[in-house]
């Protein structure tokens, strides 16, 4: 006589549950497979006919079936299995690549590697990569730093600083740089399909140039938008044309703050500002030029219309620059100022210490 399966049921929650397992892209092939055949059990199919359909073995389904109907969804999952032991004693070798990465890398090479660590510990690559992806510590990864030595640092950016979160009422915060030699390079430009398969942006090596212009930017804090201007030159005349060029477009009665950092041009304007009562020049501390905010835009407008590009002449880079502040101005908003803490004393921490 044939044996009869075990009848499965299961609350309204736990099948929502079964079907979503049965559905998802991110869980384990093997749970997918089971959650399928409990649902197929669970429509009153025999487990020969549950084995057909999902082209399995009914011995098989027959042992999902009694799990789910002992242990529910948890009976779906593989219990824990002890594994081969582990060949490297894992907190030994943690301690070990920590004090590795610390000493010198041998003689040739910048910095450590995966398998310059496995060979100088006398280890296997996999065990020094596991290692090493559980602590977070990514080998060819780097951030780069530069430390203001200015000793009126923070007085400075605290002004600065203050212009971003509490402008003065009724007055303009301007960020005003120059992003100077900007080259008009023509070269040949496209798609190209990759060994892989894959289809990435073409770019010939070779490239013409065709001079260089140098533009003048005022990001207004409060709105976002762009005032520009292009210069063939980058001298302290064409700073004051550009800031001219500003000033004619704001009333006589408005203060105006200029954010400038501490570049030549920006410096020996008292004459000038002297004709301007209502302009204040307020400089970022030395080495300290990323708290102006328009070096964000400059950033954007690199990605956007610079890299990449082909242009046949300084005109073509001209008007490619300006159609791009044009269209930016449409929907410009005020960049959010959130820059991180910078704490100088982690730059001295060993790798030991910061895993500890």
């Amino acid at each position: 006589m044939p044996r009869v399966a075990i009848s499965l049921t299961c609350e309204p929650m736990v099948l929502q549950e079964l079907e979503r397992i049965s559905r998802s892209r991110t869980e384990e092939i093997r749970l997918v497979e089971r959650a399928k055949i409990i649902l197929s059990c669970l429509s009153g199919k025999r487990n020969d006919e549950v084995a057909a359909e999902l082209d399995t073995q009914s011995m098989t389904v027959g042992i999902w079936r009694r799990r789910f109907a002992a242990q529910g969804i948890s009976g779906l999952y593989d219990k824990p299995r002890s594994g081969k032991p582990a060949k490297y004693p894992a907190t030994e070798l943690r301690q070990r690549i920590l004090a590795k990465l610390e000493e010198s890398p041998p003689a040739g090479l910048a910095v450590w590697d995966g398998g310059t660590l496995a060979k100088a510990l006398a280890v296997s690559d996999d065990a020094v990569w596991r290692i090493l992806r559980k602590e977070g510590i990514q080998l060819r990864r780097h951030r780069s730093w530069c430390v203001s030595t200015d000793p009126e640092f923070s007085a400075k950016s605290a002004d600065i600083i203050g212009l971003y979160l509490a402008p003065p009422q009724k007055a303009l915060v301007l960020c005003v740089d120059e992003k100077p030699s900007i080259q008009a390079l023509e070269r040949s430009t496209g798609y190209v399909q990759t060994s892989s398969g894959k289809i990435v942006r073409g770019l010939k090596s070779t490239y013409k140039r065709h001079g260089v212009i140098n533009l003048f930017a005022a990001l207004d804090v409060a709105a976002g938008t762009i005032q520009s201007k292009t210069t063939v030159t980058k001298k302290r005349p064409d700073f004051q044309a550009f800031l001219d060029d500003i000033v004619s477009t704001v009333p006589g009665d408005k203060d105006i703050h200029v954010i400038l950092d501490n570049y030549c041009t920006h410096k020996k304007n008292e004459e000038w500002l002297a004709l301007h009562p209502n302009v204040h020049f307020h400089f970022t501390p030395t080495s300290a030029s990323w708290l102006n905010q328009v070096e964000i835009w400059f950033g954007i407008l690199s990605r956007k219309t610079l890299s990449g590009a082909s242009f046949s002449s300084t005109e073509q880079l001209t008007k490619a620059i300006e159609a791009f502040i044009a269209s930016y101005n449409e929907s410009a908003s005020p960049f959010v100022w959130r820059k991180r803490e910078v704490r100088g004393t982690q730059l001295r921490n060993t790798i030991a210490n910061l895993c500890n």
